[in-house]
């Protein structure tokens, strides 16, 4: 008890003699944050379709109203009419099995030098 009266008499004489200088603190989290503008802006049923060549958007293909990356979208893989099955990735515009594809073990693109593919991982001797 004598110690907690002890510091805070310390304290409050310490804070009387210099005042506390007012301390701003900013989050630095939404500064950072560079805004796009909404997807609803992308939407090409109303606007022509040149609006998903522009810088941010989702893809440069227009498919049923949205624009698309028809590269690497599921829904849209390679092009407007084409759907990946269950399993599937599209990789590069064409629909692959990560697990067992020797061009593309688990992930796009990774290839498997003279070995198979299996479960994702090249060489796996399972």
């Amino acid at each position: 008890m004598a110690l907690a009266l002890a510091l805070a008499t310390v304290t409050a004489a310490a804070g009387a003699a210099t005042p506390p200088a007012a301390v701003v603190s900013r989050s630095r989290f939404l500064a950072n944050v560079k805004l796009s503008p909404p997807l609803s802006y992308y939407d090409c049923t109303k606007k022509p379709p040149s609006v998903c060549l522009e810088p941010g958007s989702p893809g440069t293909t227009c498919c049923n109203g949205t624009c698309v990356d028809t590269a690497s979208s599921f829904a849209y893989c390679g092009n407007c009419n084409k759907t990946c099955k269950f399993g599937q990735t599209c990789c590069g515009g064409h629909c692959v099995d990560l697990l067992n594809d020797s061009n593309n073990c688990g992930d796009c693109f990774v290839q498997c030098p003279k070995t198979k593919c299996n479960f994702g991982l090249c060489g796996y001797a399972g």
